[in-house]
């Protein structure tokens, strides 16, 4: 029986070229799969049929937006989840749900192999492998950009002797990727630190520096997930849609970082993500109304943490399980609005409420009404402050 192997196919030059070069290296059949988590661009059927021009013995399409923002980024929400700070995982949130059916497909159509088109100097070679080896430790994993040498020139040429359906020369001079949850782009340009990005990188966000009428929009939200836009309920995937449009089109969610990537290089990567910004900011804002004070410092460590699992591959691990049960027992009263002005590239909380909050007004109001007994300040600031002045008396008493 020929071998099998299942190929994360997004129907670009590298990937398609892949589906010859398996099959030639190793006399293995190819079966191509590609997962729409909300990247847009061409048609997957065209992408369907271009794998099986390639050369793939099947060609199979997978519509996982729906279950990429209800089991991926519905998480990352909840887990204020930002790496370095700034970074809202886009290209590191997808990369486990596409291992996820990959190896639905090996299972399904019998392969022994996985194989994937990353370099071998990014994180999404990690994400894969690691990825598989939790979920399938008994499957193989090929990389045949990685492991053959294989140059830009060098899987042109190839293309070219095979006469394979691949238009190379409108090729755009970054390199890109984008789902649901937003856009990455990096090369060209770009990879000088100094250099502005220009204009024509950005396709998510209109140039926040133009003058035109703000926005506003109330988010609703229920035990830490968003579920309406101004009154109106809707699936997380079309809220996440709908927003990065609106956010979108005040020039909200550029990023512009320096990263440190898992295998120890600092790259320069230019973000677009109006509706996560968004998204984030109203959550955190939630949060600070509706969570107890230690419960809330604890989170933000929490938070931190599971950012850096997730963007280093380990989405299957126990510690990103053990985590998640946290931050979801932590959500629960996580529900109310969120009033947010998108402007001049900004999302900025304007008002907040909910049924759940912990602001008391009688006691944080200075006026009338005032219930906040400032006698008892005194008592607490001298039990407080004692193991400071018993400290400072035995320096004072050791220095003499």
């Amino acid at each position: 029986m020929t071998d099998r192997v299942v190929l994360a196919y997004s129907g670009g030059l590298d990937t398609s070229v892949a589906i010859g070069w398996i099959g030639a290296e190793t006399g293995a059949e190819v079966v191509a799969l590609a997962v729409d988590v909300g990247q847009g661009g061409e048609d997957l059927e065209v992408i369907r049929q271009r794998a099986l021009t390639c050369g793939a013995v099947e060609s199979v399409v997978v519509d996982a937006r729906e279950e990429f923002a209800r089991s991926f980024v519905a998480p990352a929400i909840r887990a204020n989840a930002l790496y370095m700070d700034r970074y809202p995982l886009i290209s590191s949130l997808s990369r486990p749900v596409i291992v996820r059916h990959l190896v639905e497909a090996a299972h399904t159509f019998g392969a022994g192999a996985i194989a994937h088109g990353c370099t071998g100097k990014g994180n999404d070679q990690v994400r894969f492998e690691v990825g598989v080896m939790a979920l399938a430790p008994e499957l193989k994993v090929l990389a045949p950009v990685r492991d053959s040498g294989m140059t830009r020139d060098k899987a042109i040429a190839f293309a070219d002797e095979r006469g394979l359906p691949i238009d190379v020369t409108a090729r755009s001079p970054y390199s890109i990727d984008q789902n649901l949850w937003g856009r990455t782009a990096e090369c060209g340009v770009l990879e000088d630190p100094w250099a502005q990005p220009p204009e024509d990188v950005f396709v998510y966000t209109a140039d926040p520096t133009l003058a035109r009428d703000p926005d506003e929009v109330t988010i609703g939200f229920v035990d830490g997930l968003p579920v309406s836009l101004d009154g109106r309920a809707l699936p997380l995937p079309e809220l996440v849609a709908e927003l990065n449009t609106r956010a979108g089109a005040q020039g909200v969610g550029r990023i512009d970082l320096i990263e440190d990537r898992l295998v120890g290089i600092k790259s320069r990567e230019i973000y677009e993500c109006p509706a996560a910004i968004t998204l984030l900011t109203a959550h955190r804002d939630l949060e600070d109304l509706t969570l107890e004070r230690d419960l809330a410092r604890f989170k933000r460590g929490v938070d931190q943490r599971w950012a850096e699992l997730v963007y280093d591959g380990l989405w299957y691990s126990p510690l990103r399980a053990a985590l998640d049960a946290f931050v979801d027992d932590a959500s629960v009263r996580v529900s109310g609005d969120v009033r947010i002005r998108l402007a001049g590239g900004v999302a900025q909380v304007v008002g907040r409420r909910s049924e759940a909050s912990l602001y008391d007004h009688a006691l944080a109001t200075y006026d009338a009404g005032d219930q906040f007994d400032q006698r008892d300040a005194r008592g607490f600031i001298d039990l407080w402050g004692l193991p400071s002045k018993v400290w400072a008396a035995r320096e004072q008493r050791l220095a003499r």
